[in-house]
């Protein structure tokens, strides 16, 4: 038998099977397997992340819920993997821009987005006191997590 989280994750993924979002409260699922809410935690915070796909959005609080749906990359299913490696751990102002542009090129994006990316994330790195030499790598972040979400946008969560 797998360990408990590798059960809670067979479930939410049989449960995401036969739909293309759930809706689930984190109280009533450790109660379900008999485990603290940070157990469930854990499995969300690390089996279904962006990286793996998924798009979540969470309420607090006594009726608060936890919506999951699988993310919609595009036509072309390795673009996860595809846009990881473009963007690397770190990445220029200039690598940003050609990024960019070449993925409007290829359709993955609209030239909109396009420049709603390129001014998000440079308002937020042009920031004094942020540190010049973490940049890159803050960059990289940002922009990764922003082209996870928009090409997965088919199917996001209202």
């Amino acid at each position: 038998m797998g360990s408990l989280s590798d059960l809670i994750e067979q479930y939410l993924q049989d449960l995401l099977a036969k739909r293309e979002s759930i809706e689930i409260q984190r109280r009533q699922l450790a109660q379900m397997f008999r485990c603290a809410p940070s157990q469930i935690n854990y499995v969300l915070e690390t089996r279904f992340t962006l990286d793996h796909g998924y798009l979540i959005v969470s309420r607090r609080g006594g009726g608060g819920y936890i919506k999951i749906a699988r993310a919609n990359w595009h036509e072309d299913p390795d673009l996860l993997e595809q846009i990881k490696e473009l963007i690397g751990a770190a990445l220029t102002q200039e690598g940003m821009a050609a990024l960019l542009q070449r993925l409007v090129r290829e359709g993955v994006l609209e030239e909109k987005d396009s420049w709603l990316l390129w001014q998000v994330v440079n308002k937020e790195l042009e920031n004094p006191d942020f540190p010049e030499e973490k940049k890159d790598h803050y960059r990289a972040i940002l922009l990764r997590t922003a082209l996870l979400v928009l090409c997965g946008r088919e199917k996001t969560i209202a």
